[in-house]
């Protein structure tokens, strides 16, 4: 809107507007004030777009996680090359390293006798230097709020003194290195400095799914993903289970437990959120003391457990995964009778044969000692399981660090998201095999794409926020299950998940689980375009749909870009389980004012290794596209909202100017 030109439509739009008008005037009173936020916004529009940082399947594994953070993908160290040349390789590794763990590596320094005034005075020159080429996308307002208070006075000055292009400075800026370390303050300002440098490198964060199961570590990460402020999730279908587990679903909880013990992972459950596991131990040493539950022993490298813990935890394995095959089959008959009933099994053992038969053909059982299931009623829970599960249920259900956590995810959390014309989902979509987006029934209503997806995330934050037991509150709690492990779930997407034929079953053509038909689609670039639009992303010409879930094997040729660059899978590849099966660490994913750079990583060695011998991921960026310009915030979602701001404003001062409003001078 022209604020000086006056026309009888504007007069009229303006003063159709006024009730709103009015309001935004108690922010900025007088045609000053707005003048002066929309000079500051339209600068703002003209900064380059922040970087977005995507990871995805972290299955708990913490540390890898928290390196990839701390180094952004390997952003920091091509900062630290490109703006650094004076530096050699070794001192670029020690600037890194001192970036990605502060206080580790002072420690270090200190012991090896480096930390001397002129060490402090060029690492701290290199670091304010970094820092203002890091905060450089930013204004200033946004700089300052992402400084810590104690240190923030200091880092300003800092950060806009520089002695190369004011020597006459020289003096001040010494005397504030000299005091720092003479009061002792100076470890302290390198750590907070370092810190501020993660978190100015990556302007907003992106996980793509799968933050819970088979790592120790997913309640640390949740705890380091709290220290952040501009971060999203997109729920997983690990997530999803343990989201079920926190609201109560005692199936979801069973399969939480034996995943746990799967992947001798128990450290979570019982460090990490206090689950007490000791009525399980003590049920899994009585029943099945005599049965080394050879079908059940944990996946986990040798030499972490004695032989005897490993055997209990295995022991833990096969209790709670026939505690899950009984009480599943209540879910499937009350809700999901139609669509899998097949997976109820347990009667279709032969106990006198040891077989099962499974579509018509028998197969030789692993394994029949099962000293808890009556062949004649083999799904009913004795009275000790049943005091296991609700035990389990309880500690669940008031663990306040899970509650707090899983409140986080679903806080920071969606099933999808939009998000400056990517499409973010975790898993995919279901489809028929004619290409067409599947319909779903829920709850005797109809669903496909986006409203299912609309639906579901509907659903499950009935399932945690609605405490009560009415129908849809239960509905919900009792979905999520489904959603872990149902057909139709765009979290899962397979026929079945075939968990007792793994385990009991040595034929592995019965192990199969077939993928849905969106992943015979998914290097369809007209299917991709399809799908963006169907989300609401009409110009497609910058999109992409971006998921995780599937490990990609590179070891056997698969690539991670699909569609012409339309899809892009970024299982991160973190899990170690994975590692043998697709030969990398997975991808990242990182989209700056440049473009869109997928990073390849090799496993990560240890934390230890990163700050005692500086050994950073060894990772290699592939460019999925180049930007043609420079990419600004106003060609971002935010840039929008930014653009509808100004508008506002200049009608604002539109209504002063033509005395329709009145300012408060």
């Amino acid at each position: 809107m022209n604020t000086n030109n006056c026309s009888l439509e504007d007069i009229q739009k303006v003063k159709d507007n006024k009730k709103y008008l009015e309001l935004l005037s108690t922010k900025f009173p007088t045609i000053a004030k707005a003048a002066t936020e929309i000079i500051n916004l339209q600068a703002i529009l003209n900064l380059p777009k922040g970087t977005e940082h995507f990871l995805a399947d972290i299955h708990g594994e913490d540390e890898a996680f928290k390196h990839v953070l701390r180094n952004a993908s390997g952003v920091i160290k091509t900062k630290v090359i490109e703006n650094f040349d004076n530096l050699n390789e070794l001192q670029v590794r020690e600037l890194c390293t001192l970036i990605y763990y502060p206080e580790e590596k002072l420690k270090l320094n200190s012991r090896a006798g480096l930390l001397t005034p002129k060490w402090y005075k060029t690492t701290l020159e290199s670091l304010i230097k970094l820092t203002r080429i890091s905060s450089s996308k930013y204004t200033r307002s946004k700089t300052r709020k992402s400084l810590p208070v104690d240190f923030r006075y200091i880092i300003e000055e800092m950060l806009h003194e520089s002695v190369d292009q004011n020597p006459s400075r020289d003096d001040y800026y010494n005397a504030i290195v000299d005091t720092m370390i003479h009061i002792g303050v100076v470890n302290e300002f390198i750590s907070v400095i370092c810190r501020v440098i993660q978190h100015l490198t990556i302007d907003k964060l992106h996980i793509v799914g799968d933050i819970y199961d088979r790592g120790p570590g997913a309640h640390k990460i949740i705890e380091t993903l709290m220290t952040y402020e501009n971060y999203d999730i997109q729920w997983g279908n690990h997530d999803i289970l343990w989201m079920g587990a926190a609201c109560g679903n005692i199936s979801c909880i069973a399969n939480v437990v034996r995943i746990c013990t799967r992947y001798a992972n128990l450290e979570t459950l019982e460090d990490g959120y206090g689950i007490n596991l000791l009525p399980l131990a003590r049920f899994a040493m009585e029943y099945y003391k005599t049965d080394d539950c050879e079908c059940f022993k944990p996946r986990c490298e040798e030499g972490i457990y004695s032989e005897k813990d490993t055997r209990l935890i295995a022991q833990m394995h096969k209790a709670i995964a026939i505690i899950q095959f009984k009480i599943e089959r209540r879910l499937i008959l009350k809700n999901h009778k139609e669509m899998m009933s097949s997976r109820n099994l347990l009667h279709k053992i032969d106990f006198d044969n040891g077989t099962i038969d499974i579509d018509g053909k028998k197969y030789d059982m692993l394994d029949m000692n099962f000293p808890t299931i009556d062949p004649t009623n083999p799904y009913v829970l004795t009275p000790e399981e049943d005091r296991i599960i609700t035990k389990l249920q309880e500690s669940f259900l008031n663990s306040e660090k899970l509650q707090s956590h899983i409140t986080e995810l679903y806080e920071k959390g969606s099933l999808y998201l939009r998000f400056n014309s990517n499409l973010l989902y975790h898993a995919s979509i279901p489809f028929t095999k004619d290409g067409e987006m599947k319909t779903v029934k829920i709850q005797n209503e109809w669903f496909r794409g986006r409203r299912l997806f609309d639906k579901i995330d509907s659903l499950a934050r009935t399932a945690f926020y609605e405490k009560d037991n009415s129908e849809d509150a239960i509905f919900a709690r009792d979905y999520m299950w489904y959603l872990w492990c149902g057909e139709d779930s765009p979290l899962f997407n397979k026929d079945k998940m075939s968990t007792f034929e793994r385990y009991f079953i040595a034929d592995k053509s019965v192990h199969k689980e077939t993928k849905g038909e969106y992943y015979k689609f998914i290097d369809d670039e007209n299917m991709c375009e399809m799908i963006l639009k169907h989300f609401g992303i009409m110009d497609t010409s910058l999109s992409h749909i971006i998921n995780g879930h599937v490990p990609v094997k590179t070891m056997k040729g698969e690539k991670p870009i699909k569609a012409n660059g339309k899809l892009l899978v970024i299982d991160g590849g973190f899990s170690r389980a994975y590692h043998n099966e697709t030969g990398i660490a997975g991808y990242t994913l990182v989209y700056n004012s440049f473009g869109m750079q997928l990073i390849q990583h090799d496993p990560f060695d240890s934390t230890d290794d990163a700050i005692t011998k500086g050994s950073d991921i060894k990772s290699s960026k592939f460019l999925v596209e180049e930007a043609s310009y420079r990419v600004k915030v106003a060609d971002t979602d935010i840039g929008k909202q930014i653009k509808m701001q100004v508008n506002d404003l200049e009608e604002l001062v539109f209504a002063y100017r033509h005395h329709i409003i009145d300012q408060c001078l």
